[in-house]
């Protein structure tokens, strides 16, 4: 590296520090859960994907456990070369199967899945209309392919309609979208975009990943939930499906087969690892099993959401479990975070450029292993920290 790019480095990331920009990592000691300890401190964890209390659930660790046992620890390969095991073909099947769809294909993780899903399925005589909140990874993925690209206002149909007016010469249409839209837990509005897709002979693929497990019959996910189908579904074993890592793509068996001939993330990663499809696999048990734990999940986020309103924070409405609490600037979602967890309670700053400039936010989430008390400690913590940066003037959550 030469001085002179060391010193534009360096000049760029004093400039993301003064603008409170600046991202920093805490350290968990020992596994995920709705406590976890940082640094010597039990916290509340109100900020992690984990909806269904899965990542540190003694079946799934077990699973995890008895696979390197008999499986090993890794692949050391790819699929098509001599990375594929029957625990690969018994999850993809299960997922099909769970998500109602004829087949499914894994990839290390669903930024990999979207990133790969649209270049050996769209060219340049195609077009994709796309959501203008979609997930970073669709975006990417979107611009790897040669399809012509629109974009419509975020679950505005009638922008969505005029795009794909605009696309009318192309071959093939599809529209993307996140099935929640991760920010704000705002839902697409599947049921229009399906008629619509069916209007303009367009297909449709959903990134599912903030639904998969817990939203819809059996937690099948936002079409589900919606009552629709869709061509394509993309989501992610880490999040609700125990946490760990792994995405995938399902949908028709013929695009599915497409993607295991020509989709580079598939092509050119390793397979999954044994103790990852064998926990998979007993969390899809779980989740097909209970839906005591959905109630719960959406139990505490309707508790949540009503305490926060009380005391005075400014929310974006929703029935979803992540609940935005909007700060407007990014400086101020820092602080509100510094003093939460001073007060015990670890949340995330969100801004720019996760998020647009002045709608920085701090984005709770809820999961099924929240109790009462927790909710309630996590209340009385944003009150404090609420009155105390003069974000509120009420004094607790009675």
């Amino acid at each position: 590296m030469t001085e002179r790019f060391r010193a534009h480095i360096e000049s760029e990331l004093s400039a993301i520090e003064s603008a409170g920009l600046m991202k920093r990592e805490r350290a968990i000691i020992g596994p995920q859960g709705a406590r976890i300890d940082v640094g010597g401190r039990d916290v509340l964890n109100l900020c992690a994907n984990n909806y269904l209390g899965l990542a540190d659930h003694p079946e799934l660790v077990t699973a995890a456990t008895e696979a390197m046992d008999h499986g090993g620890y890794g692949m050391a390969s790819v699929r098509f070369i001599c990375g594929t095991a029957d625990r690969h073909e018994a999850l993809e099947a299960r997922l099909a199967s769970y998500l109602g769809m004829e087949d499914s294909i894994l990839f290390a993780a669903c930024f990999d899945a979207n990133g790969g899903v649209f270049e050996p399925l769209f060219g340049p005589e195609d077009a994709i209309i796309s959501d203008a909140l979609n997930h970073a990874s669709l975006i990417d993925g979107i611009r790897l392919c040669k399809a012509q690209r629109f974009r419509y206002q975020t679950n505005d149909m009638a922008d969505l309609e005029a795009q794909l007016k605009a696309a009318g010469d192309a071959r093939f249409r599809v529209i993307v979208t996140d099935g929640v839209f991760s920010m704000d837990g705002t839902i697409a509005n599947l049921q229009e975009i399906r008629r619509l897709a069916g209007a303009y002979d367009a297909m449709t693929l959903v990134d599912d990943c903030h639904a998969t497990g817990f939203m819809g019959p059996k937690g099948a996910g936002t079409p589900a939930h919606c009552g629709v189908n869709v061509t394509l579904l993309t989501g992610t074993l880490g999040k609700a499906l125990g946490g760990a890592m792994g995405g995938y793509v399902a949908g028709p068996r013929p695009l599915i087969e497409m993607l295991r001939q020509r989709a580079r993330p598939y092509l050119f990663s390793n397979a999954l690892p044994p103790a990852v499809v064998a926990a998979s696999l007993k969390a899809l048990d779980i989740v097909e099993a209970r839906d005591d734990l959905r109630l719960r999940l959406f139990e505490n986020a309707a508790y949540w959401r009503a305490g926060l309103t009380k005391l005075g924070f400014t929310l974006l409405p929703g029935e979803h479990p992540i609940i935005p609490v909007m700060l407007g600037e990014a400086q101020r979602a820092q602080d509100m975070a510094a003093r939460l967890f001073e007060l015990g309670v670890y949340v995330s700053g969100f801004f720019y450029p996760v998020v647009p400039k002045g709608q920085a936010r701090i984005r709770t989430q809820m999961n099924a292993a929240l109790t009462r008390e927790d909710l309630d400690q996590g209340l009385a913590a944003f009150a404090q920290a609420g009155r105390e940066l003069g974000i509120i003037t009420r004094a607790s959550p009675a």
